[in-house]
């Protein structure tokens, strides 16, 4: 299961996974970056909200939990031109920027943010959610089962919740890359996962539970649960905004991991990301991004 980060919570404690609390990121520093990242993953989000619009019709309030700087609480904004988009997310800053891409793209009268925590923040709402999207936001929190009740307490009758977790690790490299030992980003997919063991453990009110979506959603009380994958895919040679992507990837884990990597794989990474290395990502013509993206949705009954 990838546990990979392609929006803000993926820095929240700098290194691939983290939570909300204790931060102390400057969040009016890091919006543009998030902002650009997110940007990168707009194909993958095209194609899950047009999935989610052959199953939900005309929806009067879309939320999206978690939403960093607004790139795809925009995007429904506009693949949804009769619904009012409210983006909920704990850093001000980044609903800053929000509201200001929204402004930019014509959406403004029709779009809301709301600051605070996950999921208590949801109760604040004017009106319950006709499709409520979570991307990877949920596994941010201690308890998931009760952060899916928490969610689907939020819906309409007849509301969707629409949750991204899972997928697949993405890769930007070949298995063997002319540098240190072959094999390098399969590697840093255990310590990933070791990391993401660590951090749910660690977590306010941590509850391991068996991360069967489907059946979590049916126990939150919805129905009619159905599962697609989406796949990103940018070929080489990547473009420079693929490349920074990449770049920033490699250095979160560099700075987050470095205690669980081996010396050849910390060398091979610094490498990896010397801009004045013909070896590294900045330079090197085979970098690529393909990842897939699982989207698991249920209603609440009517």
């Amino acid at each position: 299961m990838a546990h990979e980060d392609h929006d803000h919570h993926r820095q929240r404690h700098g290194h691939g996974h983290g939570h909300a609390h204790g931060t102390d990121l400057d969040w009016s520093e890091m919006g543009p970056l998030l902002e650009t990242q997110a940007e990168l993953f707009t194909p993958v989000y095209e194609r899950a909200m047009a999935w989610l619009a052959r199953e939900v019709t005309e929806p009067g309030l879309i939320v999206d939990a978690g939403s960093g700087p607004g790139v795809v609480a925009c995007l429904f904004a506009e693949a949804f031109p009769g619904a009012r988009v409210v983006a909920v997310d704990s850093a001000a800053p980044l609903l800053e920027r929000a509201r200001a891409r929204a402004a930019r793209l014509d959406v403004a009268d029709r779009f809301d943010t709301l600051a605070g925590e996950l999921p208590d923040v949801l109760t604040e709402l004017d009106y319950p959610a006709d499709l409520l999207w979570a991307s990877r936001s949920l596994h941010h929190l201690g308890d998931q089962r009760a952060g899916l009740a928490a969610f689907a307490d939020r819906l309409a009758p007849g509301g969707t919740l629409a949750l991204l977790e899972g997928g697949l690790p993405s890769r930007f490299l070949p298995r063997d890359i002319g540098i240190g030992r072959p094999g390098l980003q399969a590697r840093l997919d255990v310590v990933q996962e070791e990391w993401f063991a660590r951090m749910r453990a660690d977590l306010p009110g941590s509850v391991a539970v068996t991360e069967d979506w489907p059946a979590l959603l049916t126990s939150a009380g919805l129905k009619h649960t159905r599962t697609r994958s989406f796949l990103l895919d940018l070929p080489a040679p990547a473009s420079d905004r693929a490349r920074a992507y990449v770049a920033a990837s490699l250095t979160r884990l560099r700075e987050g991991l470095a205690d669980d990597l081996d010396a050849e794989d910390r060398a091979t990474l610094d490498r990896l990301l010397d801009p004045a290395d013909p070896a590294s990502v900045h330079r090197r013509p085979d970098v690529f991004v393909l990842g897939a993206y699982t989207v698991h949705t249920a209603v609440r009954p009517a």
